[in-house]
């Protein structure tokens, strides 16, 4: 027998992750005669789920370790990492040095014009001592289920044909010591007490950004490069999984060139993925070719491309729901948190948003809907969980569901349409009723208890 709850949040966060009543239908009964009837089947699995969360670029590092008292940083931490008193977050896209959310430029291994060091006698990881090892460090205090994933935006400046951080491609004779550059920054960060889970090889590799790190690396380009960097993950004992692509849904054939080399599948432990073009039915597709693969989503931003709060809101559901119905392991939002003005960033304008708003001055903070949306599957879907069957109305009323460790069923409803909907939910033998207000989302949780 279960026991069920739902939590709510309506689009304009009228309702925010609300407890709410699910009814149990007597097996007497007749249908309810619901507009919407979910089939739950526990009995047909689909891929592990490894963790939801977000990036802790520097800028939402300084903006949680610098502009928060002690007393304040406490109790966001808790409401980021703790799934009790908050949304529970269990994954962590960590930049390998500099991206765009950052108040400079800076690798591990800066150098002056013209300079080299091919032994990485100057690397070191001293610039995330500041603020986001810090964070890093009490987030696993929180969450022992926290793991991390690491994505440069580009190697240091002397490594590159444009001898800088923007622009330009890795130059061939630096692939061995770039290879080195990812071990030396797992196994400093490993004697911080922070284990490195995964890497990507390059975020967005079919982009060269102006205004902030960046490199072009074709498909062609990435394969050499792994060729290179599995070896040395072997060769020093590092286990962090190497996932390849990360970039839009849009362009097929770079994951399918990469995994489909012979000797780069050896290490390569699937693709990643960002929403910025193309559908998610892009994911099915690859893990189709190389159903041995995984599929990381491991980016979407909320921003001013985007209007709040309807938009917004029902753009992220649907990146919860049909992302894990198309094979992703994780969800990942962009920054945790970003200032009243969107930065710290070197951009010349921003336009996304965080998680959180922390208003620099007086160190006030607000939950944008980003941390609701994401809080739908963080909260209540553990590492380890498996994605199960359950029917979909698309782009009226979508579900996802998942059976968790504890053998708890989890089902994640959005209603896309204007209008309270009437749903009945079939587990096993038992039936369930719901009302979904309009343009909302429901996490509806079921716990097997004895009667």
């Amino acid at each position: 027998m279960f026991k069920a709850k739902a939590w709510v949040t309506t689009y304009d966060l009228s309702r925010k992750l609300e407890l709410d009543r699910v009814y149990s239908i007597p097996s007497s009964d007749a249908p309810a005669g619901a507009a919407y009837r979910i089939h739950v089947n526990a009995g047909r699995t689909y891929q592990e789920m490894d963790g939801f969360g977000a990036s802790s670029t520097d800028a939402s590092a300084y903006l949680l370790h610098a502009r928060l008292d002690a007393s304040s940083r406490e109790q966001v931490m808790k409401k980021l990492f703790d799934r009790t008193e908050g949304i529970g977050m269990t994954f962590i896209r960590q930049p390998m040095g500099a991206c765009d959310f950052n108040h400079e430029i800076y690798s591990y291994n800066d150098l002056q014009p013209n300079e080299t060091d091919f032994a990485l006698e100057k690397f070191s990881i001293d610039h995330d001592r500041r603020h986001i090892l810090p964070l890093l460090q009490e987030a696993l205090r929180i969450s022992s289920h926290l793991k991390i994933m690491a994505s440069p935006w580009s190697p240091p400046g002397w490594m590159k044909s444009s001898g800088e951080m923007i622009g330009g491609r890795l130059k061939p004779e630096c692939y061995d010591v770039y290879a080195d550059y990812f071990v030396r920054f797992i196994q400093a960060y490993e004697r911080e007490g922070i284990t490195i889970y995964a890497v990507t090889v390059q975020n967005e590799p079919g982009y060269e950004p102006s205004q902030y790190p960046g490199m072009l690396m074709s498909p062609e380009e990435q394969i050499a490069f792994i060729k290179r960097l599995g070896p040395a993950f072997r060769q020093n004992h590092i286990f962090a999984l190497i996932l390849c692509y990360d970039h839009n849904w849009d362009i097929l054939d770079y994951a399918e060139k990469v995994l489909g080399d012979p000797e780069v599948s050896k290490y390569v432990a699937g693709s990643a993925w960002h929403c910025y073009g193309g559908r998610h039915e892009a994911m099915s597709v690859i893990q189709q070719q190389f159903p041995d693969k995984g599929i990381w989503f491991t980016e979407a931003s909320g921003g001013e491309w985007i209007p709040p709060m309807k938009a917004a809101f029902q753009d992220q559901m649907k990146h919860v729901i049909r992302c894990c119905r198309n094979g992703s392991k994780s969800i990942v939002w962009w920054n945790i948190a970003l200032d009243e003005n969107n930065g710290p960033t070197v951009l010349k304008r921003s336009t996304c948003r965080g998680l959180l708003r922390i208003t620099q001055d007086t160190g006030e903070i607000d939950y944008n809907l980003d941390y609701y949306t994401l809080g739908h599957i963080s909260k209540f879907v553990v590492p380890g969980a498996v994605r199960i069957e359950s029917n979909t109305y698309e782009d009226e009323l979508e579900t996802v569901s998942f059976s968790n460790p504890d053998g708890s069923i989890v089902v994640i409803v959005s209603n896309r349409t204007p209008l309270t909907q009437s749903t009945e939910i079939q587990i096993s033998s038992e039936r369930f009723t719901y009302v979904i207000p309009g343009d909302s989302a429901a996490t509806l949780q079921f716990i097997l208890h004895e009667e």
